[in-house]
């Protein structure tokens, strides 16, 4: 009867294992586990529906390795529904601590717009493949968890070609909630407002205000902005300046008449 050298076996076992690693493309720089809850949001556009086809969500770290986060909830999310303070959670896992750059949303082929009642097709370039890329640089510390947000801008990221067709070219901000803040209020009447904003540097960041008038804008460092109103005819355009953010806190600016 042959006899198995069973240390031979685990050493070819252990080399197995060690390949298998290496191929998953595992962050260099590990220091412990950090928990990272990843949710989804929406400044609104001018649109019925987008409907976003959510498959799978990737952090990439400074050295190039990649993690998947394994405990996500796939499937369609119409963004006009994740506004004012709504979010989904569509993902969340104990990862690799370490340096991150980037994460990225794997989409699937079911993405739409809806216009004027009529749904189209919304073509996402690479997004099957490489994901959509979303700038991240955050050091996650071993043991802390992490709630990002995902903040699309549907107005700023749905293209219309000349042939017709809608492209989806994103702009998405990611935010870590406990170092950002965000100010909520109410305008009223509720029809006077139709988009209402802050700029931070180069970046505006703002939202449509819902049916009953109510608004937040998240995703703010912390200091002092000026809050601006775009106003529908026949009201003119108001800006609520000093209004101060602290981080992990939303100020309330209660209801700003038109």
């Amino acid at each position: 009867m042959m006899k198995i050298n069973m240390t031979t076996l685990f050493g070819a076992a252990l080399m197995g294992l060690t390949l298998v690693s290496c191929s998953e493309e595992e962050p260099t720089t590990q220091n412990g586990t950090s928990t990272m809850n990843v949710k989804l949001t929406d400044a609104p556009g001018d649109y019925d529906q987008v409907n976003i086809d959510v498959q799978a969500v990737e952090i990439i770290y400074a050295d190039s390795g990649k993690t998947t986060l394994n405990a996500i909830q796939p499937g369609i999310y119409d963004l006009l529904e994740l506004n004012n303070g709504l979010d989904t959670l569509i993902a969340t896992e104990d990862i690799p601590s370490g340096e991150v750059s980037q994460i990225r949303l794997i989409l699937g082929n079911n993405n739409t717009v809806m216009v004027d009642s009529v749904i189209y097709d919304l073509k996402t370039p690479s997004a099957q493949s490489s994901g959509l890329k979303i700038k991240f640089n955050e050091t996650l510390i071993d043991g802390v968890e992490y709630s990002v947000t995902l903040d699309f801008d549907a107005a700023r990221s749905i293209v219309l070609t000349g042939n017709g067709k809608y492209i989806l070219k994103p702009v998405i901000r990611a935010f870590v909630d406990a170092t950002s803040g965000a100010i909520e209020g109410y305008v009223q009447p509720d029809t006077a407002v139709t988009y209402t904003f802050v700029i931070d540097n180069t970046d505006t960041i703002g939202t449509v205000p819902d049916t009953t008038g109510y608004f937040r804008i998240s995703g703010l460092p912390a200091g002092t902005h000026d809050v601006n109103f775009s106003a529908a005819a026949p009201y003119t355009d108001q800006t609520i300046t000093g209004v101060n953010v602290t981080l992990g806190q939303v100020t309330d600016i209660d209801t700003i008449q038109f």
